[in-house]
């Protein structure tokens, strides 16, 4: 377990993020997937920001 710190605290954060289509239609193809997380390692990157599970 990595814990971060800046001047004044040490912290651990965990986000789980759901993203859900109007009437549950059938949107994401695996391709798109692909490009999502592609797009979010990149950009987290810049954050500090590290994947741990992509479903």
């Amino acid at each position: 377990m990595k814990l971060d710190s800046n001047n004044h605290s040490v912290f651990l954060m965990h986000y789980h993020l759901v993203l859900v289509v109007k009437y549950r239609i059938q949107v994401f193809d695996n391709e798109l997937s692909d490009f999502a997380k592609e797009m979010f390692i990149k950009i987290g990157s810049k954050y500090n920001i590290s994947l741990v599970e992509w479903n």
